[in-house]
Formats: C-alpha cells, sequence, structure tokens
C-alpha cells in the first residue's frame, strides 16, 4: 500500500511538471567537477568527458517509463559521433523501482533494451542524500528542475553548464530535447576543456 501511494504521488507531480525547464547558467560551477562510480565499479568521472554535452538521466528498471531507454539508446548512437555522452544513473528513489543490484541493472538495460552508453552504480538523486552531481543540479537547474520521478533528464554544455531540465514525461526524442541537444553540439568545444 506504501508503494501504491508513493507511486501515486510520484506520477502526480510528474503530470502536474514543466516539461521543460531552461536552467539558470551563472556561477554554478562545472558539471565536470563531479565524479561517479561506474555500473562496473571503476571511477567515472564527469571529466573525462569534458568538452562534451551530457544528457544525465536517472534510471529505473520498473517504471512506466522505462522503455525510454530504447530512446536514449537512439539518441546516443546518432549523437555520439558529434560529442553527445549519454549517461543513466540507475537510482530506487521513485516508488522503489530499481531494487536490484548494479549486475542485474547492466543486464538488463544490455539485454532489453541494447543500452550502450555509460551506466554509473545505483544513486540517490533526490534530497539531503543526494549524488553530489545531483544536489549541483538541483541548485543550478532551480526548484522545477529537481527530479520528481524517474527519467529526469539534465542537458549539460561543452563548457560544464546546465543548459537544461527535462521532466520525466518528455521523452528522450520529443522535438524540444532533440533541439536543445543539436544547439548544444553546435557549440565549440571550449578551449579550457570546461573546467571551471
Amino acid at each position: 500500500m506504501k508503494k501504491l501511494i508513493a507511486t501515486a504521488i510520484g506520477l502526480a507531480t510528474i503530470l502536474t511538471a514543466q516539461p521543460t525547464v531552461m536552467a539558470a547558467n551563472a556561477g554554478q560551477g562545472s558539471a565536470f567537477d563531479f565524479e561517479f562510480t561506474s555500473i562496473d565499479g571503476t571511477p567515472m568521472p564527469l571529466a573525462a568527458w569534458q568538452g562534451k554535452v551530457l544528457l544525465v538521466v536517472n534510471t529505473a528498471s520498473f517504471c512506466g517509463f522505462t522503455k525510454q531507454y530504447a530512446e536514449l539508446q537512439k539518441l546516443w548512437a546518432d549523437d555520439e559521433p558529434k560529442g553527445l555522452v549519454v549517461i543513466g544513473v540507475p537510482s530506487n528513489d521513485f516508488g522503489g523501482q530499481e531494487p536490484k543490484a548494479e549486475g542485474d541493472i547492466k543486464s538488463f538495460c544490455e539485454g532489453a533494451f541494447g543500452v550502450t552508453f555509460p551506466l554509473t552504480s545505483k544513486q540517490v538523486v533526490s534530497g539531503a542524500a543526494a549524488h553530489p552531481f545531483y544536489k549541483w543540479a538541483a541548485a543550478a537547474a532551480g526548484p522545477d528542475g529537481v527530479p520528481a520521478w524517474n527519467f529526469h533528464k539534465y542537458l549539460i554544455g561543452r563548457d560544464g553548464r546546465m543548459i537544461a531540465s527535462f521532466s520525466t514525461r518528455t521523452a528522450p526524442e520529443a522535438g524540444d530535447i532533440k533541439a536543445a541537444i543539436e544547439q548544444a553540439l553546435a557549440e565549440p568545444v571550449p578551449v579550457s576543456g570546461g573546467k571551471s
């Protein structure tokens, strides 16, 4: 019953959220300052992708939006040669919809959706215990840009700054996301590599 109530509250929040929030960009630091651990247990510093455009998405394997993995994989396949890096961040924060261990998550993503883009280890993405990247992203995107459910998306520019935040219900191949990605990819690679 508790899971059902949590799911209902989460879905109500999604359906009333703005589909796209343009983020404030002043003095917020850089996404490249943060590090995750990969789903395989190795260090995964975002600085490894300095000068790239990042689409960072909190994911879950047992969510009604899990089919978005297929669209994320298509974005990765189409735009990785242009400089896009899609990063999946498995999280059990919303509705308990990512309960399994990293090995099971990786096998599911690769088997069910052919995922080849980078995945992090399971992370907390909301609240006081959120991963430092997600605390930074919440501050950079503002209150309307905080994940309220699985498959919330952050678009990070080549300079490591927050460009935009997209709600769960905005599909990865929606026109506004694709246009924002194309615009970000058109920006020149910063000479400094994006470090602030």
